[in-house]
């Protein structure tokens, strides 16, 4: 036994060491390298100065900071919580389907969720766009006036926050989806037996089965949306960036626009703590909001 052990062990250590190896290298080592470089002056490429804290000292005087932190908190709760329900109640109209006509819709939800970011955007820009785009001439139509709804501060954020949603519900209806199958059909027979209505069914039965399934989306959801970039760097094109800055935009602006490696890495530190704080914090709440139920 001991020595089947021993084998045993080597062979896990043979099997996992590629991934620990590739897991230290690609995260462990860099997250290190900026934690160590949020502390100096350093450019983008090459070392600097120790300056200790000054780098953290200055983000909440640098009102480019603090309009980043606020776009990407209204950024969170514009699409956290209404994605997830919008993707529970696709998935719960979708599981109600079946056959061939079920994975035809399906695919038609998730089928964005496969597109690269850059597709999006032209997707949305040809409907948006002030001068081209589809809705704009629907607008003429009417009679109303035409919005530049990607070159407006008001409107940009829940402009991005739609197409976000559109782009990411795929994905969480395929797990709300998931985890609607795994609900026996027993219990759904059982509560028609004793005559219960469906609002009664969905708050006894299908929304405490599928607490866990929305604990993990819901963490998914706030993680992705933390780390928001890609949109409202396209979108800003052409417009207000400074606006509509967010904290991983404010990252790339300082590293590879005005090359402060030493700052933006600050900002990095930051936003990587805030994500695991929060993530963290939320999972525990919702897990025992669920163990209430």
């Amino acid at each position: 036994m001991l020595t089947n052990r021993r084998k045993d062990a080597w062979i896990a250590a043979v099997l996992v060491a590629p991934f620990l190896a590739i897991y230290l290298l690609v995260f462990v080592w860099p997250t290190i390298q900026m934690f160590g470089i949020s502390f100096t002056d350093a450019p983008l490429i090459g070392s600097g100065d120790w300056v200790g804290t000054e780098n953290y000292e200055r983000l909440p005087k640098d009102p480019r900071f603090r309009t980043a932190a606020w776009n990407t908190a209204y950024f969170v709760v514009l699409t956290v919580l209404p994605g997830t329900l919008i993707a529970l109640l696709i998935g719960m109209g979708i599981s109600r389907l079946k056959g061939r006509l079920q994975a035809a819709v399906l695919a038609l939800f998730f089928l964005p969720y496969i597109l690269p970011v850059s597709v999006v955007y032209f997707i949305w820009d040809w409907l948006l766009n002030f001068q081209f785009g589809l809705l704009m001439h629907i607008l003429d139509l009417f009679g109303l006036d035409r919005i530049p709804i990607m070159k407006t501060r008001d409107w940009f954020m829940p402009a991005v926050a739609v197409v976000t949603i559109w782009w990411t519900a795929g994905f969480s209806i395929l797990l709300f989806l998931a985890g609607l199958r795994a609900i026996p059909p027993e219990i759904y027979e059982a509560a028609a037996l004793d005559n219960a209505s469906r609002w009664t069914t969905f708050r006894r039965i299908t929304w405490p089965l599928l607490w866990p399934v929305t604990s993990l989306v819901f963490t998914i959801q706030l993680i992705s949306q933390l780390k928001i970039f890609d949109q409202v760097y396209l979108f800003s094109v052409g417009g207000r960036p400074n606006d509509n800055m967010v904290l991983v935009y404010y990252v790339f602006q300082r590293a590879f626009q005005q090359d402060q490696g030493g700052r933006a890495a600050a900002v990095a530190v930051t936003l990587f703590v805030l994500v695991v704080v929060v993530s963290v914090m939320q999972f525990q709440l919702l897990r025992m909001a669920g163990n209430r139920k």
